[in-house]
């Protein structure tokens, strides 16, 4: 690795992990030793079902319905993906492209050359490394073609926040790449929307607690995780082998899963997850909101981003007047019974796991709360405007385990 290479990468590290004052910090508890990514390890519990056995029907009535997470194969059929998204191809292809890698303690992205980042992704040996998730690949000249590699799952293709208009959407879609020991700690995604995570290449380690599962038993506090505690690998560490305990309460036991190449994972809303990358992975994740779970997204909607949802009602009301109807239908003062994941350090809110509180950034199907140690960072609540930097700025999940 070149001199500049290591520059750019020190300063991304720097943007992104502040708390981590030195190289001995990224390494400190020598996890690239230490920590098992064996395969074998998991113990896989979660059904598979074949997209070309199961119609788009027994879907909605099977798994989106009741909110019942699912492995889904042969849903990545004939994506150019599969040939294109390796990481010498990208690295060549994408080479002086830049791509969100993290964020700095002001909210801001911080991005990386996949040159440099792909040199970084082939040698660090940090505890939890920096990981690739970028949301506006698909609005840049050059890093749109990816979009052409891959094609949304037939089960998915229900967008309803397109009718939001593509400036005031929430972010939705992440390009994610990233090396071992990377990933997402525990969270469940905002607004009530349930996501989608197609892997291309490497595997990917799940864990997935009910949407009642209390915040307090799942999540690492200050004192047990340190300047480590939103990381994904210091959950596996630390609160994984509580989960497999006699003492763990039976109705919170983790659905667990081993994602393999061509697999992707449907989580439904309101479901904690957390994912670690076991290997150099690269997949393309989507949060969407559909007609089956679009009472919990417009309730959480209405709360969470007032103004949002007046300009989606004004639409919804041309374009599908009868979710404008079931929008009116819904009982604002009614609990969900989704829970939200609202512990930014930067809200007022303190929300436990079974709150309807939505003053939550939008993130998606792997992102993580890192908003929870960003004490500086802007807050959803702050960015009414609907920019497409300020909502960029506020998107928690890309912090991804960079955060």
């Amino acid at each position: 690795m070149n001199h500049k290479a290591k520059k750019r990468i020190k300063e991304a590290k720097r943007s992104a992990r502040p708390e981590l004052k030195d190289s001995y910090d990224w390494t400190k508890h020598n996890y690239h030793e230490t920590f098992s990514l064996s395969l074998s390890t998991v113990k896989d519990n979660v059904e598979r079902i074949d997209a070309l056995q199961t119609s788009v029907e027994e879907f909605i009535e099977k798994y989106e319905k009741p909110y019942k997470p699912v492995v889904v194969l042969n849903a990545e059929l004939g994506w150019a993906a599969h040939e294109k998204w390796t990481l010498e191809r990208l690295k060549r292809k994408y080479r002086n492209q830049k791509f969100k890698c993290g964020e700095d303690n002001d909210g801001y992205s911080v991005k990386m050359k996949m040159k440099y980042y792909a040199d970084y992704m082939e040698t660090t040996k940090d505890d939890s490394p920096l990981y690739i998730f970028d949301s506006s690949y698909g609005e840049h000249p050059k890093r749109k073609k990816l979009l052409e590699d891959y094609e949304v799952p037939k089960y998915f293709k229900d967008d309803l926040f397109q009718f939001a208009g593509e400036k005031r959407r929430p972010p939705y879609r992440w390009f994610v790449m990233g090396p071992p020991r990377s990933g997402t700690g525990v969270h469940i995604d905002p607004l009530g929307t349930s996501a989608w995570n197609a892997l291309v290449q490497g595997h990917k380690r799940w864990c997935l607690f009910p949407t009642n599962t209390p915040r307090e038993l799942i999540k690492i506090t200050r004192e047990e995780g340190g300047n480590q505690q939103d990381e994904a690998i210091t959950w596996f560490v630390i609160v994984y082998p509580r989960t497999q305990q006699l003492t763990w309460p039976q109705e919170f036991k983790p659905l667990e899963i081993l994602q393999k190449p061509g697999e992707t994972v449907f989580v439904p809303g309101g479901w904690w997850h957390v994912v670690l990358n076991m290997d150099h992975t690269i997949a393309v994740t989507q949060n969407f909101a559909s007609a089956t779970n679009f009472p919990v997204v417009w309730h959480k909607t209405v709360r969470g981003r007032p103004k949002l949802s007046r300009k989606w009602y004004r639409i919804l009301k041309q374009e599908r007047p009868e979710l404008a109807v079931a929008a009116d239908l819904v009982d604002l003062q009614e609990s969900t019974g989704i829970a939200s994941d609202s512990s930014s350090d930067s809200s007022s809110s303190s929300s436990s796991s079974s709150s309807d509180s939505d003053s939550e950034c939008d993130s998606g199907a792997e992102g993580d709360g890192m908003t929870h140690r960003r004490k500086k960072r802007r807050t959803c609540n702050m960015m009414e405007d609907g920019s497409s930097q300020s909502r960029d700025d506020c998107v928690s999940k890309e912090r991804s385990s960079s955060r």
